[in-house]
């Protein structure tokens, strides 16, 4: 049992991001494949195949291609697939199978720092991620500019949510393989329901409502608003809600890992 909550984070929590850093350089043109493919393999899958049956759609009362409203959507898909899945599976690994926590543990670093640190980590991965595909779908034209560059930040704002809910289940689940339940009952339903591949509109009525519940609807929402460059002031509530997010897991994930690692 832990003898009580309480954080204690400075700046040491740059160790541990270096560190990852440092391991992620080794591995880099690797890790550099997914986010460079995947939005190209979408866009030939959607623009040569469904866009031809789909047309143009009806979007925030205008008619734009559907290859318009997806591309802006696989950048917040993978924003929350890098980060989610770094704080999830290769936090977990690091954790339990390298003991590179218990390494890092030894040292004066508080456990608040490490898991902040694999936190920043996750929202990195999330920011890299972002930066390739954005480069690749403004090569066809689906994000304007400056308005676009908004999707950095926001990379990192969606990171550290998606990073901190990671590191909540992280906290939780009693190996490796318990990570299918929330990839399958949280990040699939997300994944098909948050306005990713068609309008929300195109719901009934009680699962729209539901669908403002997942973050991923507010990322996908601010990731399209930036790349068409329509900035508003509703846009202050979409990211309202990842900051809300945010907080709310973020202290969860301290909490869920003391209780873990610290008896």
């Amino acid at each position: 049992m832990t003898q009580g909550f309480r954080i204690k984070i400075s700046r040491r929590f740059l160790r541990v991001w270096g560190r990852n850093l440092k391991v992620y350089r080794k591995s880099w043109k690797i890790s550099f494949i997914p986010p460079f493919l995947e939005p190209l393999f979408y866009l030939i899958a959607f623009g040569v195949g469904l866009s031809a049956l789909v047309g143009n759609i009806r979007y925030q009362g205008s008619d734009i291609s559907y290859m318009s409203f997806i591309a802006p959507a696989l950048i917040g898909v993978s924003i929350m697939y890098n980060s989610f899945f770094e704080t999830t599976y290769a936090s977990f690994v690091r954790m339990y199978y390298q003991k590179t926590f218990d390494a890092m543990l030894a040292t004066p670093l508080s456990l608040e720092e490490v898991i902040t640190g694999e936190i920043v980590w996750g929202a990195t991965k999330s920011f890299i991620a972002a930066a390739i595909m954005m480069g690749v779908i403004s090569f066809f034209g689906f994000i304007r500019f400056p308005e676009g560059l908004l999707i950095l930040p926001l990379a990192v704002l969606g990171g550290i949510a998606f990073g901190s809910i990671g590191m909540f289940f992280t906290g939780i689940v009693a190996n490796i393989e318990m990570f299918n339940l929330p990839v399958f009952l949280f990040i699939t339903p997300m994944f098909l329901f948050s306005g990713t591949f068609f309008p929300l509109e195109n719901l009934p009525q009680w699962a729209q409502k539901a669908a403002t519940l997942f973050p991923l609807t507010h990322l996908v929402n601010l990731s399209r608003a930036f790349s068409f460059g329509q900035i508003h002031i509703s846009l202050l509530w979409e990211i309202g809600y990842l900051l809300l997010f945010s907080l709310i897991f973020f202290p969860l994930a301290l909490l869920k890992m003391q209780q873990r690692l610290i008896k």
